[in-house]
């Protein structure tokens, strides 16, 4: 072997293992931060939602939640406007749009697919313990406004997944879905006082503090909750990062599925913290629920912006086959999460099967053709031939059929549900609970 080729590959596995070590050390330190964060603020909104309504508490918690996710998708956005600005390469630039709805969409997707699942399975395990058992977890009535804007934002994004793009007009249409969300939730009153008892201790006694008091320790758990994410979140991504890219998993895989996931990390454990409690396990729903709404509306919204800026001129992203198909079925499945939700209940098998099918597709993706062009084929398709006697593009061919497939599933499965609302005349609570809402509250 030529001593250059023999350094070369003396020195990769050696930087993967110190860039492996680097992030593992800051880890230390950026994981227990994000943790307490988590923590202070969902007391904060927990308490809250005795001042304000639950649902806008949560928007508020959302926000703060969603910090991590949002300078992910900036950074991302910005570096797709930078190469559009500078390269000529057009397959460079489909790359680099390309991982801007991976992020994206592989958040919508674990929301939905992970997270709402797995909520339904800590208070299950919790019910258990107690000797009980949890049929379904039962959702409050103001939680109908909540199901209602999540289908709302879901059926605006058609029409940009229908024209393959987005741009400066859908920023202004998202923005007026979420702030017409936010102003019916300030319609909904705050819990009664009666329920106090079934919050935390430390929600408890913050909230029989005189009030001058009690509304400061609030917004102050806030402040200080989300100046810690904020400060955090980019050391504990990139951490994450330098592990991820050290075990040798690809850029895309790290955009699509792990950022995402470590992103989301704060809204986890305190809608893990609610489930275990189980009377606020709806709650622990509709802390996602409201992520989900927010990420559709406000997320997406900033992307044109950051890309613009970026580019240096007023554009539109556009979409590729590939592309769409992914925000396809990210639609698919929050379409589906949503009408599941729309009868006021989450069952276990609708929880048993948003997790079986969001597990198929993740899988699939390691295995689809990647869409960096420095790559002819995912490392994981080429193990994975090697291992069956097949080809790489045989692999890759059939996880994106599967993908499809998977996406079809997603409307067969709404389209029954619609139609048996309309047969049974029930099965969407929402629809009747919303109307019933405003004119009680308005």
């Amino acid at each position: 072997m030529h001593p250059h080729s023999l350094l070369k590959a003396t020195l990769k596995p050696l930087t993967a293992f110190l860039g492996f070590l680097q992030g593992a050390s800051s880890a230390i330190w950026t994981f227990p931060s994000v943790l307490g964060s988590a923590i202070v603020i969902a007391w904060a909104a927990e308490a809250a939602q005795f001042l304000v309504s639950q649902g806008l508490a949560l928007a508020m918690l959302a926000w703060l939640q969603t910090l991590p996710e949002f300078a992910v998708e900036a950074v991302i956005a910005w570096q797709a406007g930078q190469v559009a600005r500078h390269s000529l390469d057009p397959y460079q630039t489909a790359h680099a749009t390309g991982l801007v709805t991976a992020n994206f969409t592989g958040s919508l997707r674990l929301l939905v697919g992970l997270g709402w699942p797995m909520i339904y399975v800590t208070a299950a395990f919790v019910c258990r313990r107690r000797g009980k058992k949890l049929g379904h977890i039962v959702l409050e009535g103001e939680h109908a406004v909540e199901v209602i804007f999540l289908l709302i934002s879901i059926a605006y994004f058609f029409v940009i997944w229908a024209k393959a793009s987005i741009n400066l007009i859908d920023t202004a249409l998202l923005s007026l879905i979420y702030f017409a969300y936010l102003f019916f939730l300030r319609k909904i009153p705050p819990q009664g006082e009666e329920r106090i008892e079934d919050a935390d201790k430390v929600p408890q006694l913050i909230l029989r503090q005189p009030p001058r008091v009690r509304n400061a320790i609030i917004i102050g758990l806030f402040v200080s909750g989300g100046l810690l994410l904020y400060v955090c979140a980019e050391p504990f991504l990139e951490s994450l990062k330098a592990i991820a890219l050290g075990l040798g998993l690809s850029t895309f895989v790290f955009v699509q599925w792990v950022a995402p996931f470590l992103s989301e990390f704060p809204e986890k454990v305190s809608a893990f913290n609610w489930a275990r409690k189980v009377k606020t396990a709806p709650m622990a729903l509709m802390n996602m629920v409201s992520s989900n709404i927010n990420q559709w509306t406000m997320l997406a919204a900033m992307l044109p912006i950051a890309y613009a800026i970026s580019l240096g001129r007023i554009s539109t992203i556009q979409f590729d086959q590939h592309q769409q198909l992914e925000i396809l079925l990210t639609l698919g499945q929050s379409l589906l999460g949503a009408l599941l939700l729309a009868n006021m209940r989450f069952s276990w098998w609708e929880a048993l099967l948003l997790f079986a099918l969001w597990m198929i597709q993740f899988l699939m993706s390691g295995l689809e053709n990647p869409i960096d062009p420095t790559m002819a084929h995912s490392s994981i398709a080429q193990w994975t031939a090697h291992l069956f006697s097949l080809t790489p593009d045989w692999i890759e061919q059939a996880a994106h059929l599967t993908k499809i497939v998977i996406t079809v599933l997603y409307f067969v499965w709404s389209a029954a549900v619609i139609v048996a609302f309309i047969v049974r005349r029930k099965g969407l609570e929402a629809i009747t609970h919303f109307p019933r809402l405003m004119r009680e509250h308005w």
